[in-house]
């Protein structure tokens, strides 16, 4: 029966922020929908916009900043604009921490120290800087060194073999650190305020003649995310997390459920493309992004008649 469903292909960033997608598969909340999700990895987002222009997946899970840089042509893979690039779903706000080597008391402590980011244009680079420049720490002005480092679990090696003295972690990962000894310097948004980090996206030629899939993938994540907060679901919720993420102890897992659910911070309960946050990724883009241009129409880069 499933091999009659149509195909939906996800892309994704490893983490425990495709814990919705993980239920969504397991719980068979994708199949109920009529659609079969398949998912695929990358490893840093320059392959994955780059892999999203030439048509190699259906849906990006992606950081929205990701969407914007592209289609305003400022994005780090040499594709040049992307203008059929379109956010169809919020997730959360990227659940970003700055994580820091164990002799980093204080953010302060990073000047003229090396920090390391997935790509210096896109995804989540400009939190890291506006971040430091809140603290004091100019990037323009050389105060610390940026350097590449790939998606986060390399992120996570470089700073673990010490290679770098700080970078953007999120769950589980974040968690990982803190409990080999590394310190977690401040969750961003409590710096910078609201922040959309992940949503669904799509290219809107594949949207025109797939909307069905769009809005099946859409109530079936939304149904994923109740799911997860409920908590008698909680230790299927946890074991589910484990079998996708197959590394990961137990310790961990349970404090990704308290960070990743946190009801403050944690997954859009109602999947939407929050304002706020979206606002505040174009001030953000508006302020760093190369070459410099003012971003204020964030109705450009969404698409929410699917939902």
């Amino acid at each position: 029966m499933l091999k009659e469903l149509p195909a939906v292909r996800v892309n994704v960033f490893p983490g425990g922020f495709n814990w919705g997608v993980y239920v969504g598969q397991d719980k068979g909340f994708f199949t109920d929908a009529g659609i079969l999700v398949e998912v695929q990895g990358t490893p840093n987002s320059v392959t994955q916009m780059t892999d999203f222009s030439q048509g190699k997946f259906d849906i990006a899970m992606t950081a929205v900043d990701n969407i914007v840089a592209y289609v305003e042509g400022q994005g780090e893979a040499p594709i040049g604009p992307q203008g059929d690039f379109v956010a169809v779903m919020g997730s959360d706000s990227g659940f970003l921490s700055l994580v820091a080597t164990p002799s980093i008391t204080k953010i302060e402590d990073l000047a003229g120290k090396t920090v390391s980011v997935d790509a210096m244009t896109t995804g989540y680079a400009f939190v890291l800087y506006e971040i430091m420049r809140c603290h004091g720490l100019d990037k323009d002005k050389g105060d610390y060194e940026i350097v590449r480092a790939g998606g986060m679990v390399q992120r996570w090696n470089a700073l673990r073999e010490g290679q770098h003295a700080a970078t953007l972690l999120s769950a589980p990962y974040n968690i990982i650190a803190q409990n080999a000894g590394f310190k977690e310097l401040v969750k961003a948004t409590d710096v910078i305020g609201p922040y959309l980090g992940n949503v669904a996206a799509v290219r809107r030629p594949w949207a025109q003649d797939n909307s069905g899939k769009i809005g099946a993938y859409i109530r079936a994540y939304r149904r994923s995310i109740a799911w997860l907060y409920e908590p008698q679901n909680r230790a299927e919720a946890i074991a589910i997390l484990r079998h996708h993420l197959s590394q990961m102890p137990d310790v961990i897992a349970e404090a990704s459920y308290g960070e990743l659910l946190d009801p403050a911070r944690g997954f859009s309960r109602a999947c939407e493309i929050d304002r706020t946050g979206l606002d505040c990724v174009l001030s953000l883009r508006s302020r760093y992004g190369l070459p410099s241009m003012q971003l204020n129409e964030p109705a450009k880069y969404c698409d929410l008649s699917f939902g």
